[in-house]
């Protein structure tokens, strides 16, 4: 009888046991620490060269292709643009001739992906400032694809001698 009543207490633990289920948890939080950020860049060529060969070309003008630019951000953001200088730096045999900016060079929007409003006129041609910039771009939406394209006009006329004039146009991306 002491036998039986050992096999039934075995019996019963054991079943005790397999009645309980073993488990624990351990919580962990995930904090994502996001920064606001911003970038802006060229998807083509940072230089623009244009040509003029032709007297047709002095007499005209002549227009670049198109030039597209990409904006990143994780806020709505603006665009300005400006010319660095108000006067083209010149290289070739004359004496510096002291080109202008403005009147020569032109530029406008020809294509907005930003999901905001081209400003200031610039879906015509319109000489870029030389001060702090004029707005180009308002309210662009947050996006990592966020696209404009420009395309540049120039018309120097008769007046200067041969040589390759320059100026550097700066695009500024900010969140609004």
């Amino acid at each position: 009888m002491k036998q039986l009543f050992i096999i039934m207490m075995l019996v019963l633990i054991a079943a005790a046991a397999k009645a309980q289920n073993a488990s624990g948890n351990a919580a962990q939080t995930a904090n994502l620490e996001l920064s606001d950020a911003i970038d802006i860049s060229f998807l083509s060529a940072n230089t623009i060269n244009m040509q003029f060969n032709t007297v047709n070309d002095f007499a005209n003008g002549v227009e670049s292709g198109e030039h597209t630019i990409l904006v990143r951000s994780n806020k709505k953001f603006n665009v300005r643009v400006r010319a660095l200088a108000s006067k083209f730096a010149y290289a070739g045999t004359s004496s510096d001739p002291h080109m202008s900016v403005n009147p020569v060079l032109k530029l406008k929007v020809v294509n907005n992906n930003t999901g905001g409003t081209v400003t200031s006129g610039f879906n015509n041609y319109k000489t870029p400032p030389t001060n702090a910039g004029t707005k180009i771009i308002n309210q662009g939406q947050p996006g990592g694809n966020n696209t404009f394209s420009v395309k540049y006009f120039a018309n120097p006329g008769f007046n200067y001698p041969a040589g390759t004039y320059s100026v550097d146009i700066v695009y500024t991306a900010t969140q609004a």
